[in-house]
């Protein structure tokens, strides 16, 4: 379907047309005319599926056509978990309402005080628009000046990932504070208990859209190398020599490994950057400035971009380290093959990840092919036999208890001792008694024993 299918105001169509936004995506097909008729919806869909036009290019085309509200009033909040996906919605939102007058401010953390006061001005003045994370909103209004009385529609953007992060009492917080009478939209990539649970507290009659639940789009080519753990590096390396080296985020499992490897990278003669917790907000916004800008080709990240960085034109994901769930999988995955663009993802499985790999293309439904890599690299763990045997540490001639295989001290032979070995180990015994006596008695100045 086609946007100029859509009933949407003459002015959005424009923007749209501008941003060369012709076809819909299925969930903005199904979901936009729910939210145009003021319905509550759960929409269920993976990343990478143009969620945020779903529901931004309604409720502006809605917020339009309703002028009544007070000038200072905030009449749509869209609740968010993190601070980049704040900003990344808020400038979405002014290319779809470049020909409308309608207003938005950004409530988030890890800014400084200017920042605070900006986000303290813009609530008391009102905005149609407020995205926000929870926490820095419920610091707002814990101040007093946050009115919520003439919101219209709640937004709750990536839910299960709010959840994750431990924001459930503190969405409930802000919905109690808010006309009951609103319209509730809810988007997630998965569907847990929880999310059940909060839909039936905080929705009345929600329409249900799912689309393609948490599985990869089709347009990404996905694939696997089993290797040591030792080989990552030179394979992530070949690849970039002989698949892309412009465009590609390289996901690892800790912010050390992430900083270990961008060094190495940049040692070699790529542009790289890092992204990862350690980082203030100023740094981060200037890695992703400087990958957006093309001035850094690869991006070596945590999981912490793994989820709503709007960046098209990814070329290539790398999973450095199997992501621990299924889910983190499809999201990082998800940052390549958007827009209707081809990606490319590929898995690093060590052979101690093999199992968990295994769980990931259970999930999935089908086996990830493999990467085709020369033999230059030495031999690879297998991926088939999960317990293979030359995979296992050696022993180093221990027993299976861990201890060296050596005869026991009292171990019992049918050989009888002789006469003359008896009395040798009586001989023994008493020296043994009187070295362990000399061994323990207490030392005294002067005393040989002390020297």
């Amino acid at each position: 379907m086609r946007f100029d299918e859509l009933d949407l105001e003459y002015d959005v169509l424009d923007a749209l047309d501008a941003m060369q936004f012709v076809e819909c995506t299925p969930i903005q097909e199904q979901a936009i005319n729910v939210v145009l008729d003021g319905d509550d919806l759960i929409a269920c869909a993976q990343t990478g599926t143009g969620k945020t036009a779903a529901y931004l290019l309604p409720i502006i085309n809605n917020l339009a056509r309703e002028n009544d509200a007070p000038r200072d009033a905030i009449r749509c909040v869209v609740m968010v978990p993190t601070h980049e996906l704040a900003q990344q919605i808020d400038r979405q939102l002014e290319g779809f309402s470049y020909y409308l007058p309608i207003s938005s401010v950004a409530i988030h953390g890890g800014t400084d005080g200017k920042d605070f006061a900006r986000q303290q001005r813009g609530l008391k003045m009102g905005a149609d628009i407020v995205i926000a994370t929870p926490g820095r909103l419920l610091a707002h209004m814990k101040m007093g000046y946050v009115n919520l009385s003439q919101v219209s529609v709640f937004v709750l953007d990536e839910a299960d990932r709010m959840l994750d992060m431990g924001f459930y009492d503190d969405i409930f917080q802000i919905a109690s504070k808010l006309p009951r009478d609103r319209q509730t939209l809810m988007f997630s990539a998965t569907m847990p208990t929880k999310i059940q649970q909060l839909a039936k507290t905080i929705m009345h009659d929600p329409v249900e859209v799912k689309i393609a639940v948490s599985k990869p789009t089709e347009k990404i080519d996905q694939s696997k190398v089993v290797c040591y753990e030792n080989q990552k590096t030179p394979i992530l390396k070949f690849l970039f020599k002989h698949t892309f080296s412009k465009r590609v985020i390289v996901f690892a499992s800790s912010k050390l490994k992430v900083k270990d490897l961008n060094r190495e990278l940049r040692a070699a003669g790529w542009k790289t950057g890092e992204m990862h917790s350690d980082l203030d907000q100023p740094a981060r916004e200037k890695v992703m400035n400087d990958f957006r800008a093309g001035r850094i080709d690869i991006l070596v990240a945590t999981d912490i971009v793994a989820r709503g960085i709007d960046i098209d034109d990814i070329a290539m994901v790398v999973n450095y380290d199997v992501p621990h769930e299924a889910e983190d999988y499809v999201h990082r995955i998800g940052r390549t093959a958007r827009a209707n663009n081809d990606g490319k993802a590929v898995t690093f499985v060590s052979e101690r990840d093999r199992r968990k790999f295994k769980y990931i293309e259970n999930f999935l439904g089908y086996v990830v092919r493999s990467e085709d890599i020369p033999a230059d690299f030495g031999k690879l763990p297998s991926y088939d036999s999960i317990e293979h045997d030359d995979d296992k540490p050696k022993r180093n001639s221990k027993n299976n208890h861990g201890r060296r295989d050596r005869p026991r001290r009292n171990q019992r032979t049918n050989d009888k001792p002789s006469a003359n070995q008896s009395v040798d180990n009586e001989e023994n015994k008493k020296s043994q008694k009187q070295r362990k006596r000399w061994h323990h008695r207490p030392k005294i100045k002067g005393d040989k024993g002390s020297e």
